[in-house]
This record gives structure tokens, sequence and C-alpha cells, in this order.
């Protein structure tokens, strides 16, 4: 048995991945010959065309962040009303929308994976939905065939929260092909990131046009502002260093599966531990390591363990904690639908050290601590 006293290391809840500090001073020297700092540089071009290759998509528009990428994906497809989406997801999803004052309305989760529950979306849908708007969370994707299905019924758009979703395929299908399109986080604690930054894929080359333009203060060329936008646009130094991390993402994610299958090894059969379904037919990333505690079950719930890892010095997180249709900041702006199922994993889940340089040793010591 590990001896869970070895070391007092502290392990963080993410560590971000970073490549070879040579490899990136030797990317970014072109920058200081060229002195393209930003807007659409060569990096960013280069980019763009190199996640289109390993995202096995026909588009994609880079941004300064995720939330400007969400933000302005619902502005280019001029949505209106009512979007439909879950409140188990991190802020950024339902702000994106209330700032585009847009209303959302909260469909609640399935207890396997924690993804939208499609079975309760049609009863959601008014004159006044214009959209629907799920979130891949953890490296568990939604049922994308049965979103595709409601929304071709109601004649919806479909704009995913891939920001978990990096890299991951469906059936053979990279996830980036499904709905009208789809966001990912390149924020630095992700499994693939540019320290900050976002990106958009979608399959209609109409929206390249638009995105662009909103991206950059609504401009189409030096003269001309037809649309109202911002500043979303991602620098040279940032897409430096998504080319390089892009070269070693396979490794990353790799990684992150053995660190995975390990705690699976250890905590799977647990009383009172519940893990994620594995999703059949789906590759996953391996992006964040969700368990469920049950305190009559298990002996302590999820605050206490959370309490007891830090005193080893290790820091998991209660993510997603709270549920966005909880935030005091949409108090009396519009109605707040119930969602049970979510409330209970929200309460109870805890997310474990999970990134691509911890350890087989490190998880058998978060492991020992939580059993112990």
């Amino acid at each position: 048995m590990t001896n869970i006293s070895m070391t007092n290391e502290s392990i963080p809840v993410v560590k971000p991945s970073m490549p070879p500090y040579e490899e990136y001073i030797e990317e970014i020297k072109t920058i200081w010959d060229n002195r393209w700092l930003t807007h659409t540089g060569p990096k960013h071009q280069k980019l763009e065309q190199e996640l289109c290759e390993y995202l096995e998509v026909n588009n994609v528009s880079l941004f300064a962040n995720g939330h400007l990428a969400l933000e302005l994906a619902i502005d280019g497809l001029q949505l209106t009303g009512e979007i439909i989406t879950t409140p188990f997801t991190f802020a950024s999803t339902t702000q994106a929308i209330v700032r585009n004052h847009l209303i959302p309305v909260f469909c609640d989760i399935n207890e396997n994976d924690y993804t939208i529950d499609v079975e309760k979306i049609e009863e959601l849908i008014t004159d006044k939905t214009s959209a629907i708007m799920p979130v891949h969370v953890f490296g568990n994707v939604c049922d994308v065939y049965k979103i595709e299905e409601i929304a071709a019924k109601y004649n919806l758009k479909v704009i995913y929260d891939a920001a978990h979703a990096f890299g991951m395929k469906v059936n053979d299908t990279a996830i980036g092909n499904f709905g009208d399109v789809s966001m990912f986080s390149f924020h630095a604690t992700k499994v693939f990131h540019t320290v900050e930054g976002g990106g958009l894929t979608y399959s209609n080359p109409d929206y390249s046009e638009r995105f662009a333009k909103l991206r950059q203060f609504g401009m189409e060329g030096q003269e001309s502002v037809p649309v109202v936008g911002t500043n979303a646009k991602m620098t040279e130094i940032h897409a430096a260093m998504g080319i390089c991390n892009l070269r070693h993402i396979d490794e990353m994610i790799a990684n992150r599966g053995l660190a995975v299958n390990r705690y699976r090894e250890r905590l799977s059969g647990t009383k009172g531990i519940k893990l994620c379904d594995i999703q059949e037919n789906v590759v996953s990333n391996f992006s964040y390591f969700p368990i469920v505690f049950d305190k009559e079950e298990f002996g302590k719930d999820r605050n206490e363990v959370a309490e007891l890892l830090e005193k080893h010095n290790i820091f998991a997180r209660k993510y997603f904690y709270p549920l966005t249709n909880e935030f005091s900041a949409y108090s009396g702006l519009f109605a707040i639908q119930d969602t049970p199922v979510a409330k209970n994993i929200a309460d109870n889940i805890l997310t474990l050290p999970l990134y691509s340089d911890l350890t087989l040793e490190e998880v058998d010591r978060i492991c020992s601590i939580i059993l112990e």
C-alpha cells in the first residue's frame, strides 16, 4: 500500500502543459524579425491551418479567449430570444448568453455523464427559442445525434460549448463537426492551450467573414464598419504557444489517459464514490477526472474529502459549483428553471488533480488518502 505521508510536495488540481523552452523561443524568433504582433499575423494563420487539420474540420476562427469566442458565436449567428442550455457549466457559458441580451433557459443534465438531458429539451422549447447550447463536460460528449434531430425538427441553431472536448471524436467523427458552431477554450488549464485563447469551428464558410469582422471592432478593411464588434484578436505570441503545444498534444493526452486509468483502477467499486461512465464509441481527451460522493455510503462528503486532501498539500476542486442558475447576478432578470439532477451533482462533485505531468505515484498518493 502506498505510504500517504511519503512526500509533502504540492499537487495542484491542474498544471499547464508547456513545450520545451528552446522550442518556444525558436518559434517566436520570427516575431522579432517581422514585428507582426497581432491582427491575424503569420502565426495566427499557421495555427488556424494546423488546427483545421488536427481537429478535422473545414473552418477555424481564433479569438483572444474562449469566452469572447462564445459571445461572438451567438452574435455571429444573430440569435434572438431564448437559448436552451445547462447550468452545470462554467460561468462563461451562461454569461455569454446574457451579455448578448438573450435569455438562458436551463435544462437539467443526465446522471451518467453530466451532459444536457436530451429527453428534457423539447419541453423547454417555445416560440422564442432560437438555439440550443449544450456543453461537453470533463471529456464527456453530449448526445449529438439526438440534439441534431431536435434542432432540425424545430429549426434551431446549435452552438456547442466544447471547452472540455478538444480533439475528441464520436463514431470517428471529430467533435467540432457537430452543430452549427463549436467553441473550444485554449485557456492555460485546458488539454490544449495558447495561454489564453479560444476558437470556433464550423462548416458554413460564410461565418468566417462575419467572425473576422466581429473580433476586429466590426471593421471591414480600414474605412468601413458595417457591424458592431469588439476586440477579440489572438496575438502572435499566444498563437506561437499553440503551434508548439499542438506538436506535443497526442503525448499530453496519452499521459492524461494513463493517470485516468490509474484513478479508475484504484477508485472503481468503492462504496459511496461514483465515477463517470465511460462513453461508448467516443475518443476521450481525459480533460478532467470528476468523482461524486455519497456521504451516507462513503462516510465523508466532498467538502470533507477536499479539506483532507488539502491538509496533504493536494488541491481538488468543486467543479462545477455552484450551478450557474444559482448565480445572484441573474436574480430577478428571468425565470430560473429547477434542475434537481444538476443540483445534486454540483453539491457532491469533486474533480481530482489531472494534468499531463501527473505521475502514477502521485495518483496513488491521492487515492490512498481518499481510500484510507
